[in-house]
């Protein structure tokens, strides 16, 4: 745990790009000590998978120039953070590692290690789940989730952890080795893990606000699922309040879908060959639906015998859905959007602002691969909020969306970190 001090909270990050491990992490460790004017207690480390054969020095090392109470990080195959010129960059496939420090005062800090298999089961209470982590609820803990992708039951410990710690926030990501795989690693302390989840538990006068841009626009109507079997959507009907009870609207949704193609335009046709989603509604009772109201899912695949949609989630009777594409132009505008709306509803002051940090867990499949050029997300984060960012590029992402917390694809999630009480 961490004594309170007068302090105000600070959050530092640096990058560096050297190639060699050792020169590497002197650079970062310089330039956060100094950065920072007060000890730091937690930090985080997010290393280039080019390292890879040099995992198991990473944290030795970086015990050697640091004191550091409690220190987790990840492997990832691209790396954000503040370049000695406090610009924010995002390094794609070369070496590079960011480190962020943080002087959080009036925060308990909690590490937690967990392995797939000492999660409880689902139909287990909370406090199965609290004694893993090892966190009072009443403490209203924010999390920072880091997992290797190896790990089994991801989706399970973030239902776990919603279940037991309700109204909490959790970010994080999937460790990643790049874009053909690769090893990967998460670390705590002086030790790396595999296949398992890394994190930290942040409560006290702190709060983590999250931005989730899944990069999607809705096409066609809004559907209600019928019929379907786990993961397969078999029937669907247009959700509307003109179809009367005497008139059937059901179709199989490959029936949908190919009544939808054929009103798009040349361009969204082409680009329905390989950027077609699935957004699933999360709140069933929201009546006016909006872009950040959606949870989109992979399209899996299809069987034209029976006109069945395989998605990347499971799906049941009554749930809305709805077709999506995501290009570039979408990805930005969705960000830009979202960015607008938390400055608009979260207006933060310079107090505010010179004791906040941000992470940011962006797929693999964005960055450069997305908008053929550097820095895009990170730099228009940036141009609203001013303050440190430090993150990687993940094999899935976490992040709440209508009141829930999931494990996206394609997605960026920015965590805004600050006090709950400057």
């Amino acid at each position: 745990m961490v004594n309170a001090t007068t302090t105000q909270m600070q959050w530092v990050s640096a990058l560096s790009t050297r190639p060699s491990l050792e020169a590497a992490i002197k650079q970062v460790v310089q330039q956060t000590q100094d950065t920072l004017s007060a000890p730091a207690n937690l930090g985080l480390v997010f290393i280039s998978s080019s390292f890879a054969s040099e995992y198991s020095r990473l944290m030795p090392l970086l015990q050697e120039y640091l004191s550091l109470p409690h220190l987790i990080g990840c492997s990832g195959a691209g790396i954000v953070g503040m370049s000695p010129e406090e610009q924010v960059n995002e390094v794609e496939g070369k070496p590079a590692i960011n480190l962020c420090l943080a002087h959080l005062p009036e925060v308990k800090i909690q590490p937690f290690q967990l392995s797939p298999q000492d999660l409880p089961d689902l139909d287990s209470p909370p406090q199965a789940w609290i004694e893993q982590v090892g966190v009072d609820p009443a403490d209203q803990p924010q999390f920072i989730l880091l997992i290797d992708p190896m790990s089994s039951r991801i989706n399970d410990l973030l239902q776990g952890l919603d279940y037991a710690y309700p109204g909490s926030t959790k970010i994080g990501g999937l460790a990643s080795g790049g874009m053909a795989g690769g090893t990967t690693a998460v670390f705590s302390q002086e030790q790396s893990y595999s296949g398992a989840t890394v994190g930290v538990a942040l409560s006290g006068n702190i709060t983590i606000e999250s931005i989730v841009a899944q990069g999607c626009r809705p096409i066609g109507p809004v559907y209600r699922v019928i019929q379907g079997d786990r993961n397969i959507i078999l029937e669907i009907e247009p959700q509307s309040n003109d179809i009367s009870p005497q008139t059937s609207a059901a179709m199989s949704p490959l029936e949908a879908l190919q009544q939808l193609i054929q009103t798009l335009d040349e361009a969204d046709r082409e680009l329905a060959q390989n950027s077609l989603f699935i957004g699933v509604v999360r709140d069933e009772f929201k009546l006016n639906l909006e872009p950040g109201d959606f949870l989109i899912r992979n399209l899996m695949g299809v069987d034209p015998r029976v006109g069945a949609i395989a998605i990347g989630d499971r799906v049941r009777a009554g749930q809305r859905i709805q077709f999506h594409l995501r290009d570039a132009q979408t990805s930005a505008e969705d960000l830009e959007l979202l960015l607008k709306s938390y400055q608009l509803n979260h207006p933060l002051n310079s107090t505010h602002v010179s004791q906040a940090g941000a992470f940011m867990f962006s797929c693999l499949g964005r960055g450069e691969h997305l908008y053929e050029a550097p820095h895009f997300d990170s730099q228009l984060f940036r141009r609203y909020l001013n303050v440190p960012v430090s993150g990687f590029f993940c094999n899935g992402e976490i992040g709440p969306v209508g009141g829930g917390t999931f494990l996206h694809g394609y997605t960026s999630v920015f965590g805004i970190c600050r006090p709950a009480h400057p």
